[in-house]
């Protein structure tokens, strides 16, 4: 027993001498061990907690295999190519409850071909899911002969949406108005029937000249004063009063010449550039103003036209009160600015130009929402990738087309350029279609967008000079080739489909590529999931104006 336990020791001490020093301290009191007594107690080694409910849940992975998806049965209001994603349209997330969002590792190269959607959960607009509870127009406090021009231009237009029946009422009684709605909601007729009516209330005294309007309408696009001039001369043919458009993109000489002939206009539309350029050579005065309305005002408000928008406002007079809408030989104008969205900020303009005391702020529910009646569905794609899945795209809408009738397509790019190496390859691929973009000379713009509404053709390939407030109620389809920058721009293309009015049910494509496209998409996601409003434009209309020192 002797000689075995010196053999024994000596054979387990040889190799230790091999062994570097940390495994050496280890093995140490395995050989301190074999010579202690029986009685001597055992040391003891202890576990973190953590690192045994790790080894447990991996050993329970192990041996359950893959966990079954939980199929919870109803309509859904997010559906991704993950079932275990889905969200049950009865299911609303909390603010502060963690989301599990479909475009959570998209930034990775392996998502690529990954798809989520944002499905349709009513039917019709939200501006008309209360239509049966607002008042007509006749209790909104509308004159006979404004109703009666209505129903001759517009017979379609029976009931005020919700919008109307809140921004109508305090424009009649001289308010000012900020008006911010979700687009597609009637905003146009909002701010047009009062203030014709107010129009047609106030003396001509002779001023009725291209020269001195008797109302303003600014726009940021020729394509937008096209189309609310065309509305604005449906109502006014039936009262009466002329409208006319002055647009941008002419010469002084042009400029001119388009003044000098239209030598009879109550209410002008016109552009920034247009009408600075006016002012500045003494072709237009603004001193007979009764109303001045900044349409798409979260546009006109930007860095690009701020400091032309400030310029015309400081050539009107704005009324400090309603007394002072009421005097005939000093008139003061009312200020209306509407828009989808309202960048935060823009309180702080708005003091700038009208006394926090007279003005009312109009906001609907869903301002700055996701549209609950349009499908949008975002594709994660390599660049590569996108051609590839317009061209499937457009080729299957036109079969579709040759079958049953159906709306027409938007594809929004984000520049110039893209739109027309876009249009070269659609060209190659036999897809006819129209191309409209801000570079693009005045007389080759001219129409574009009319010859859409028409029907002339069924695909427009555009940039964001298409997004704001023009009327598209035969649209079906938006695809953002390139995904919008901003979330504001993102509402506005958005806002193209699923109009009042519209006659088809409205679809949303993006593609997403970049990294800080999937930073706007998760923002989107979890609003949607949330049912909140986009971050960042919530607050900008509901805080108090400051007051004017």
């Amino acid at each position: 027993m002797r000689l075995f336990g010196i053999k024994g020791t000596m054979a387990l001490a040889r190799p230790t001498r091999l062994l570097s020093p940390a495994v050496r301290s280890l093995l140490e009191p395995r050989r301190n061990i074999a010579v202690r007594g029986s009685d001597e107690p055992l040391p003891v080694v202890r576990i973190p907690r953590a690192l045994q409910r790790r080894q447990q849940q991996r050993q329970s992975d192990r041996g359950s295999g893959p966990r079954p998806v939980l199929v919870r049965p109803g309509p859904l209001l997010v559906s991704a190519r993950r079932p275990e994603l889905n969200q049950p349209a009865r299911l609303t997330l909390g603010r502060w409850e963690c989301a599990p969002l479909a475009s959570r590792g998209w930034k990775h190269r392996r998502s690529r071909q990954d798809h989520f959607s944002i499905e349709r959960v009513q039917q019709e607009a939200p501006a008309l899911t209360n239509l049966s509870s607002c008042r007509s127009f006749v209790d909104l406090g509308l004159e006979p002969r404004v109703l009666l021009a209505l129903q001759e231009a517009a017979p379609e237009v029976v009931r005020p949406t919700s919008v109307q029946s809140k921004t109508i009422p305090p424009l009649l009684r001289g308010r000012h108005i900020l008006c911010a709605a979700e687009t597609g909601s009637g905003k146009t007729l909002s701010y047009l029937l009062p203030l014709f009516q107010r129009l047609l209330s106030r003396p001509d005294l002779d001023s009725r000249s291209s020269a001195a309007p008797r109302g303003l309408v600014l726009v940021p696009s020729r394509e937008l004063a096209q189309q609310v001039q065309a509305v604005a001369q449906s109502l006014g043919r039936y009262l009466g009063l002329q409208v006319i458009q002055l647009g941008g993109g002419l010469g002084m000489g042009k400029l001119r010449l388009q003044l000098c002939k239209l030598s009879s206009a109550d209410v002008l539309v016109a552009t920034p550039g247009a009408l600075w350029k006016a002012l500045k050579s003494q072709l237009i005065s603004l001193q007979h103003l009764s109303f001045i309305v900044l349409d798409e005002a979260d546009t006109l408000l930007d860095e690009s036209f701020l400091e032309l928008v400030d310029y015309i406002l400081g050539k009107s007079f704005i009324a400090e009160s309603p007394a002072e809408l009421e005097d005939p030989f000093n008139p003061k104008a009312q200020l209306v600015m509407v828009g989808a969205t309202f960048p935060e900020g823009v309180n702080q303009l708005l003091s700038k130009v009208a006394s926090p005391d007279c003005l009312t702020t109009v906001t609907s529910s869903k301002l700055h929402c996701i549209m609950p009646h349009v499908r949008q569905t975002f594709m994660r794609l390599k660049g590569a990738e996108k051609v590839t899945e317009l061209v499937q795209i457009l080729k299957q809408h036109d079969k579709v087309n040759k079958t049953k009738p159906s709306g027409t397509v938007l594809v929004f790019c984000n520049s110039s350029s893209t739109v027309n190496w876009l249009g070269y390859i659609l060209d190659d691929h036999k897809i006819q279609h129209l191309r409209l973009q801000g570079q693009m000379p005045a007389s080759m713009r001219a129409g574009i967008f009319q010859s859409f509404q028409k029907g002339s053709q069924d695909i427009l390939v555009c940039t964001d000079i298409a997004s704001r407030g023009l009327d598209s109620i035969h649209v079906e389809l938006v695809v953002n080739y390139d995904f919008p920058p901003t979330l504001q721009d993102y509402i506005h293309r958005a806002g193209r489909v699923g109009r009042v009015g519209s006659e088809v049910p409205g679809t949303i494509i993006s593609f997403v590529t970049h990294p800080w496209d999937v930073s706007l998409v998760q923002k989107i996601e979890l609003a949607a999931r949330r049912r909140r409003s986009l971050p960042g434009l919530a607050s900008s209309v509901k805080d108090p104006l400051p007051q004017q020192a």
